[in-house]
């Protein structure tokens, strides 16, 4: 994406002035998770991967994410017949696979096979998971939205894989521990260092109790 020839300035804190470009309207959107949709299984259809980034969480109640397709993808006419479709989230260890299973099409290779993943049982799917990966999100398409270039599906989480070493001794999801990966404008990167908790802006920090001295 090339920006267009024109600048702009914003305001800043002690009238510092950042300068802006205008770009063309596009998704640049960063940094999104890349993750493997693994479907079929069932059926006519062998079980396949495929990489998406166009994904993300819509609903806490009931818990629903979506996945957006291209309609010439294999996975799509798998994931339309099926209606149902499992969100792997990769952790460092599998970004070759991860980037070859979004340049790849299943029409022509047992995607598991040829990357070494293990398919899993899923829990309330047909489909496999992905046994290498941190994090298994079970989904069951609800809805079906044509959009343009990319068919989104709404799905409903049905039911959660977790890694049991990610899971401590008080049974917290240790995510800093995962490895997991970010896709931004191209490239995967590893999430970098910890900046703080949901909520820790306007915590309150708590008293400091004084002993009065005799």
């Amino acid at each position: 994406m090339k920006p267009e020839r024109r600048k702009s300035s914003a305001a800043a804190p002690a009238g510092r002035k950042i300068a802006k470009q205008s770009w063309k309207p596009g998704n640049v959107l960063m940094p999104i998770p890349a993750v493997l949709v693994s479907c079929g299984g069932t059926g006519e259809w062998r079980p396949n991967l495929i990489t998406i980034a166009w994904t993300g969480t819509v609903c806490t109640d009931p818990p629903m994410l979506a996945i957006s397709v291209r309609p010439d993808r294999h996975s799509h006419a798998i994931i339309g017949a099926t209606r149902e479709f499992a969100v792997n989230v990769p952790s460092a260890a599998e970004v070759k696979a991860l980037d070859w299973c979004g340049v790849v099409s299943g029409r022509d290779a047992d995607k598991f096979a040829a990357t070494g993943l293990t398919p899993a049982p899923a829990l309330k799917l047909g489909c496999p998971i992905v046994a290498e990966c941190p994090l298994n999100i079970e989904c069951r398409v609800r809805r079906t939205m044509e959009l343009g270039s990319h068919t989104l599906f709404l799905a409903e989480v049905v039911a959660v894989q977790v890694s049991s070493d990610l899971v401590d001794a008080k049974d917290r999801l240790r995510v800093d521990q995962a490895g997991l990966v970010a896709f931004a404008h191209g490239h995967y990167f590893a999430l970098g260092r910890h900046l703080g908790h949901f909520g820790f802006s306007v915590r309150k920090r708590p008293a400091v109790k004084r002993t009065r001295r005799s």
